[in-house]
């Protein structure tokens, strides 16, 4: 996925300015900087989630496997770039099951019991939460802890088998315990997905991303690997944000 001339305004108000990001196949990659910086507002326009704000305009492109992403169906764009957000959230009414198949059902997608049970079991795997529920499936998700929750979230996302995941903050809500299993299970993702985190946690950011970009004032002030950024950012503002002098 490559975002090329990323502008967006609400309104008269430009929260985005000229952002050029590459995202690389296997690979985690943290957006940082400090709040209204513009980094859930990008994370937002990778799956299109941005035209729900009324009065949202986008200019530039965002690229995946040839296409522009702004000129598609919302719907094609979403099963190819899931998302993750802060709280977790399964449909409070919806079994385990029901949950991890749900973008099957609410697009309208016929498909076979075998393959839903096959999809469900498989993405519940790669969350890291199928031993965890394979005897309670048919239990409602909000009886899952709250690490559970995040990692039942995670694997609704997963089975529509998608490109990019999105994680938008996924662990602030979460005791230390649920997010170090969150942080273990990106680290496991990348393997098979791209992954874009968002994060106010510099010493996450630190941890689980392969790459870095830190963001102020809706503009791209530096990218880069992530041990190279961290120990010699080129920037000012850059070092700065990472030394705790602002943010």
């Amino acid at each position: 996925m490559e975002v090329r001339g990323l502008d967006v305004w609400y309104g008269e108000n430009q929260a985005l300015r000229k952002v050029n990001l590459p995202f690389y196949k296997n690979r985690v990659h943290a957006i940082m900087g400090p709040s209204g910086c513009g980094k859930t507002t990008l994370l937002r326009c990778l799956n299109r989630m941005h035209e729900l704000t009324p009065g949202t305009r986008v200019e530039g492109q965002i690229m995946l496997h040839g296409e522009n992403l702004l000129e598609l169906e919302p719907i094609i764009v979403r099963r190819n770039t899931g998302m993750v957000f802060q709280r977790p959230n399964p449909f409070p009414t919806m079994s385990i099951f029901d949950n991890v198949v749900a973008g099957y059902r609410l697009n309208g997608i016929k498909i076979q019991k075998i393959e839903l049970d096959r999809i469900a079991e498989e993405s519940l795997r790669k969350a890291a939460l199928w031993n965890e529920v394979k005897d309670k499936l048919h239990k409602r998700g909000t009886f899952l802890s709250g690490g559970q929750q995040q990692r039942l979230c995670i694997a609704r996302a997963l089975a529509m088998n998608p490109a990019v995941l999105l994680l938008d903050e996924p662990t602030s809500a979460l005791d230390p315990k649920s997010t170090a299993s969150i942080e273990e299970l990106i680290e496991e993702l990348k393997t098979s997905v791209c992954l874009v985190l968002v994060t106010h946690n510099i010493a996450q950011a630190g941890r689980v991303s392969d790459y870095t970009a830190f963001m102020y004032l809706g503009e791209l002030i530096e990218y880069g690997t992530t041990d190279k950024l961290f120990t010699v950012p080129q920037d000012k503002r850059t070092e700065e944000y990472l030394t705790g002098k602002f943010g």
